[in-house]
């Protein structure tokens, strides 16, 4: 992997990079549809998980009433808050990759376009919460962050984390792009969402097949 000769810090998306959080999302875009009497202009599947919620309502609903889409925001957010989380599911291998992380000295951190509330519930229903020295999410700040972009650029800064000594992994463009915009290496999270036209593109992300290709390729890059 390109990148820093010591890497302290590591930065991670949460969904289809750390977690399979489409069974409880798609339940809960269903219900919300479903109570709204929309059919969904789109197949639920896992390509639409990771844009921010209002963005993936939009082109699901094809709502433009403000009032209408904020009820079913709200109606989502209910839904996914109370139960839906608790459907998430960790991708083989991952969690023996933090902890190998964590135990050779890494800093964790998380960047995701989910809000904070259910970022945090998942944590903890997962027992993560402590891996982690800081979560950033969409919603963390008001306003919201514009992009992920602004986002890890806001991490950096109020964490003190050099680009030099960190990383940014995920599995979607949006991902590549932020991490480009910061001058930071990235890892492309192959077993997640895949992006195969991204990963086809002449970019060539690192592309790491499994979580503990990670493991190795940070803590070599260390040693």
């Amino acid at each position: 992997m390109a990148g820093p000769s010591k890497i302290t810090d590591v930065i991670f998306d949460l969904d289809g990079t750390l977690i399979d959080s489409a069974p409880g999302i798609l339940a809960c875009f269903a219900r919300t549809l479903a109570t709204n009497g929309i059919e969904p202009a789109l197949p639920l599947t896992s390509s639409l998980i990771g844009p921010p919620l209002r963005e993936t309502l939009f082109k699901l609903s094809g709502v433009n009433d403000e009032a209408w889409m904020a009820a079913m925001i709200e109606d989502f957010k209910l839904h996914y808050d109370l139960d839906g989380y608790k459907k998430t599911v960790i991708f083989p291998g991952v969690d023996a990759m933090l902890r190998d992380l964590k135990a050779a000295g890494m800093r964790l951190h998380i960047a995701t376009n989910k809000r904070l509330r259910p970022t945090e519930l998942i944590l903890a229903h997962l027992g993560w919460s402590e891996l982690f020295c800081a979560v950033y999410a969409l919603d963390l700040r008001k306003p919201s962050f514009s992009n992920k972009s602004e986002m890890l650029d806001t991490l950096l800064q109020a964490e003190g984390i050099a680009q030099t000594q960190a990383v940014y992994i995920g599995d979607r463009r949006d991902d590549w792009n932020a991490a480009q915009a910061n001058a930071l290496p990235f890892i492309a999270a192959v077993w997640g969402y895949r992006d195969d036209d991204f990963l086809a593109s002449s970019e060539d992300p690192f592309a790491a097949e499994y979580p503990a290709d990670i493991a190795r390729a940070i803590v070599g890059s260390v040693g």
